[in-house]
């Protein structure tokens, strides 16, 4: 097959990973497990909210019980997981409890793949794994152009196994271990499009080839924490949040791939796919509030009222009694059907809200309404 441009803005050589056509549609979770890693890439992507932070995530949503996990998936209407960090290694014991709880719950159609540097992967917890994930995609270590310290026989983080690691074990290695526990067109490696690194990227992707099935390629974006190395050392393209001929790169590489005939499916995964398609499709899935009016962007308008405090607003939820209104408690709100705002309006303050469906519910715009 020949490099095709997706319907995502994205592009494919031999189509894309089973998990990957979920993503696109807005169909999975993120399940951040921690932001915890041992490897600090110096162009980690994360935010300083999250970065070394040891708290668990699903998409907007702070992990503080089992239940928000769940509750989250609902709230998604999704059809499965992604599951990343940090090092979802490192905290293993709360990695395999969130991936064979999402199974229980959700059934063996839930398609749930994971993030892994090669660092900390070994024969027994992939073994484990392989239990409750479908599809496993390495991040491996050759373009942190660093030597990597002998950690051999240290404990993870949360203290639950020892495993070893020496520099003999290569990250082609540690990713043939996979081959042991799930079929080759579900191991996968996922790397940067660093521009400067585009030949020892198609060297590793030819070395691994006998191994996986599929390769993702992303774009290489700018963040708050990778600021000032990125900026240092490379231009941004216009919009100022994507490194310039990243995505030439990727192409570069496809079409090497494509010359040699390579039967590997390859997914060149722009900016443009994450945030026009990926996000938006995701935002348009997410369940919304009562009276809530759905933008084509995926956001939410609602129209609402406010009391100045408790208690004028439950003097007005009383005098609403029998109307079309939702109490928002989150928000301390109500929200209003558009026939009662009409009749209000003048007597109260009536706003229109547009606003994330996500659990944050971060607003866009905020009017009053006269």
């Amino acid at each position: 097959m020949k490099t095709q441009k997706t319907n995502y803005a994205s592009y494919c050589l031999n189509n894309i990973a089973e998990g990957c056509k979920f993503c696109v549609k807005g169909e999975k979770i993120v399940l951040f497990i921690s932001g915890k890693c041992k490897r600090n890439c110096w162009y980690c992507s994360l935010s300083k909210k999250r970065k070394n932070k040891d708290k668990t995530w699903c998409n907007e949503r702070l992990i503080k019980k089992d239940k928000d996990l769940i509750e989250e998936v609902k709230e998604s209407n999704a059809k499965g997981a992604g599951i990343t960090g940090g090092d979802p290694l490192i905290c293993f014991n709360r990695t395999l409890k969130f991936a064979r709880m999402l199974k229980n719950k959700f059934g063996e159609n839930f398609h749930t793949h994971i993030y892994l540097p090669t660092r900390n992967v070994s024969l027994d917890k992939l073994a484990k794994l392989s239990r409750y994930i479908d599809e496993v995609r390495f991040h491996p270590e050759f373009l942190i152009n660093r030597k990597i310290k002998d950690t051999s026989k240290s404990k993870d983080f949360e203290g639950d196994q020892k495993f070893e690691r020496t520099e003999k074990i290569s990250d082609v290695e540690k990713i043939r271990l996979a081959g042991f526990f799930w079929s080759k067109k579900n191991i996968g490696i996922e790397l940067p499009l660093i521009p400067d690194k585009k030949k020892e990227i198609l060297d590793f992707i030819l070395k691994s080839q006998s191994y996986i099935g599929f390769v993702n390629l992303n774009e290489f974006e700018l963040s708050e924490s990778n600021f000032n190395l990125v900026t240092g050392k490379y231009k941004l393209k216009e919009g100022g949040y994507v490194i310039s001929k990243s995505k030439e790169a990727g192409l570069w590489i496809l079409r090497q791939l494509e010359k040699r005939k390579i039967r590997l499916k390859v997914h060149l995964c722009t900016a443009d796919l994450k945030n026009q398609f990926q996000f938006r499709s995701r935002l348009l899935r997410h369940k919304i509030l009562p009276y809530g009016r759905r933008t084509g962007e995926g956001t939410v308008v609602y129209l609402t009222v406010k009391g100045k405090n408790k208690k004028e607003l439950n003097k007005l939820i009383k005098k609403l009694k029998g109307k079309k209104f939702y109490i928002d408690k989150v928000k301390n709100r109500i929200i209003l059907s558009v026939y009662l705002a009409k009749q209000l309006i003048g007597k109260k303050k009536i706003y229109r809200v547009e606003e994330f469906p996500t659990h944050d519910r971060i607003e866009i715009e905020k009017e009053e309404l006269r």
